[in-house]
């Protein structure tokens, strides 16, 4: 069994760049691709998915609003929040898609915990949730057995623009954020904090951080620094890791 996780470090980058180029690797992949995270930013976007209603954007301004085909309704993407695409062959793992979304709260739970934080799930309402405020979404679509699409973790950003919709079709749900719960880091360091558990739980053995260009012609701002240790601006030939290099050692169905 493929064992090996790819890593894109991003940064920055538009809605429908990515969504476009997710959409056909995971329509390209076959039997023997190995699987990859990718880890970014997006600038202001309501997304919608395949059964979200219009009425849950309350008032879009101009913001743009975009129809995707993940599962759930309405959710707002912005600077400052984690967004990690995870495009697994879950079919190859054994993983269902009911246990897909059980294992993504939990490497978000875990996190948290890591963090001082009490997180918790909610029954019919998929996410991750502190004091009854979503901390971190999910939206997914599987393929053929293949996972895309992901989660979204509000880091540090600014959270009103969440008063312009129904967050993932719920009225008046409210959400929070790390920094608002004493977390004082950067999208980059959340994301070093929540690889170790998603290797944890998803069973990677290793994993490759290869140049940025390959994937994302354009990238808009590129990560600062990747768990390497090098410059995300350097030209580094492709390594391969172990997890504990992430600091492991310290601790077809549509679906929201």
């Amino acid at each position: 069994m493929i064992s090996n996780l790819i890593i894109r470090q991003f940064g920055l980058c538009e809605y429908e760049k990515s969504y476009r180029l997710m959409t056909g690797f995971t329509d390209q992949r076959h039997v023997d691709t190995p699987d990859e995270l990718w880890c970014l930013e997006h600038p202001h976007v309501f997304t919608l998915g395949l059964a979200g209603k219009k009425e849950h954007v309350l008032d879009a301004g101009d913001i743009p609003v975009i129809k995707t085909d993940r599962g759930g309704q309405v959710t707002y993407h912005g600077p400052g929040q984690l967004v990690v695409y995870l495009l697994l062959d879950l079919r190859r793992k054994g993983i269902t898609v009911k246990k897909y979304v059980y294992l993504l709260e939990q490497v978000v739970i875990d996190m948290c915990r890591h963090l001082s934080i009490s997180a918790e799930r909610k029954p019919d309402a998929p996410g991750v949730y502190v004091h009854g405020k979503k901390i971190a979404a999910l939206g997914i679509r599987v393929k053929r057995g293949c996972s895309y699409h992901g989660l979204a973790l509000n880091v540090d950003m600014d959270l009103a623009s969440f008063n312009q919709i129904n967050p993932c079709g719920y009225p008046g749900l409210q959400v929070t954020q790390l920094s608002d719960l004493g977390c004082s880091m950067d999208v980059n360091e959340a994301f070093d904090c929540l690889l170790p558990y998603l290797f944890k739980h998803f069973g990677y053995d290793t994993y490759e951080i290869p140049e940025t260009e390959d994937r994302l012609k354009e990238p808009l701002i590129k990560f600062q620094h990747n768990l390497s240790g090098h410059s995300g601006g350097s030209r580094n030939p492709v390594k391969t890791h172990s997890p504990l290099d992430a600091g492991l050692h310290r601790h077809d169905e549509i679906r929201t």
